[in-house]
């Protein structure tokens, strides 16, 4: 007996085949470090470690990062919430656009729906499993130059697929390079410290995946 399958089983298959396309696609960018965004720095509170006001000008800094300094990724100041302490990053999806063509090529033939309908579907199945880059500016503290960093995460809330089961997840990063202050140890009249380069790594794109 040939059975027929339904609607809802039509439509969690394409969505499910949709997504292993996608996961496919994933595996060949470089993989970003599984321990972000960067958990929290331990310093040593000794005072003598910390860079003094000389250390911190501001024109020297600037001179000594050169063209490594990323305005976008980093600030000398803080920010406030009127101009940006907590911020979603620009590209989040805007969903006026056209619809990708990724979507518009599901097969929604079983639903058997009105064209408007299954326009309006398509759009909402956009919306639903799209994952933005939910960015924070972070403070370093004195010991980083810039010492404000923004700091992308995941959201993790929800699932972002149909049927449920993958979640937002860092799929690319980038690295922000920062000046550190690096002291040398051993015996404090002979301790010698200097701003060093680093790289801060932060989220830059999120996507679905198992």
């Amino acid at each position: 007996m040939k059975m027929k399958a339904s609607p809802a089983l039509v439509l969690c298959v394409s969505v499910t085949v949709h997504f292993a396309q996608s996961q496919l696609q994933l595996r060949v960018r470089p993989s970003p470090s599984e321990h972000l965004p960067v958990p929290d720095l331990h310093e040593d509170p000794d005072p003598a470690l910390e860079p003094g006001e000389r250390d911190l000008t501001p024109r020297l800094l600037r001179r000594k990062l050169g063209s490594s300094f990323d305005p976008f990724f980093s600030s000398t100041g803080p920010l406030t919430r009127g101009n940006g302490s907590e911020i979603t990053r620009e590209d989040e999806i805007s969903l006026a656009g056209p619809i990708p063509r990724e979507f518009q090529q599901l097969d929604f033939t079983g639903l058997k729906a009105a064209p408007k309908t299954e326009r309006r579907f398509r759009r909402w199945l956009w919306s639903y499993t799209q994952c933005p880059v939910l960015s924070m500016w972070k403070d370093l503290g004195v010991r980083f130059w810039p010492r404000y960093v923004k700091e992308g995460q995941c959201s993790t809330e929800r699932s972002c697929s149909l049927p449920e089961g993958m979640f937002c997840k860092p799929v690319q990063s980038v690295s922000v390079t920062l000046l550190r202050w690096h002291c040398q140890q051993g015996s404090r009249a002979l301790k010698r410290c200097a701003w060093i380069r680093a790289h801060y790594p932060v989220i830059s794109q999120c996507g679905c995946a198992c």
